[in-house]
């Protein structure tokens, strides 16, 4: 079956399983979205949702996150994994939003990957869901998911990123990347993944 063969089932299946995904990390404004995506760095978005709120509750803008002592973020985003370094890269840029940005999170990759902390998934996701500029995060789920689904043999996310945008138009960028998300989580996981339950693989495993 030819990749773009594949693709096609992809997205019915995945617009019929989840038509109006939304972002799983809860957040209240740009800044406070760039800040969760940084926390899910290596951790569930669970993790980072139990989080999050005490750490809004203290400090939702730059202005206030400054205001706060590294130390003082380390203690609340503990259990997120990475902390020391986390609570100073939040730290960080939210410092340089306020000195270079005047306190709002920029709407450009080059900005944003400039920013401590924040790498190019992170600016994707922030690119795609606080602006609606066309964007295609990849994380682990995506990696793994486009290799299972025959979509891409990258072996690295910038390759596979690249297959992706190739087979799926544009405008299906930012919602198809929370739909694989969601969808692999729950149908495609990498433990204890059944081929012929899965209602993707099941049509694309073994052709």
């Amino acid at each position: 079956m030819r990749k773009e063969e594949r693709a096609k089932i992809v997205s019915e299946v995945l617009n019929k399983y989840y038509p109006r995904p939304k972002v799983p990390l809860k957040h209240k404004s740009t800044y406070t979205l760039l800040i969760a995506v940084l926390l899910s760095a290596q951790t569930t978005d669970e993790r980072v949702n139990l989080v999050t709120p005490k750490l809004f509750a203290k400090a939702s803008t730059p202005k206030a996150m400054v205001k706060l002592t590294v130390k003082e973020i380390q203690e609340i985003i503990q259990t997120c994994g990475l902390a020391p370094k986390k609570a100073h890269a939040i730290w960080g840029l939210s410092n340089i939003l306020i000195e270079k940005h005047r306190g709002r999170v920029p709407d450009t990759f080059e900005d944003l990957e400039a920013l401590p902390g924040v790498g190019h998934k992170t600016a994707s996701v922030v690119m795609a869901h606080a602006f609606g500029h066309p964007a295609f995060p990849v994380d682990t789920h995506i990696f793994r998911s486009a290799q299972r689904w025959g979509l891409s043999r990258g072996k690295n996310v910038v390759v596979v990123e690249r297959d992706l945008k190739r087979l799926f138009s544009e405008k299906r960028w930012n919602r198809l990347h929370l739909q694989i998300i969601l969808f692999a989580r729950l149908y495609c996981p990498a433990r204890g993944h059944k081929t012929s339950e899965c209602p993707l693989c099941s049509k694309l495993c073994k052709k």
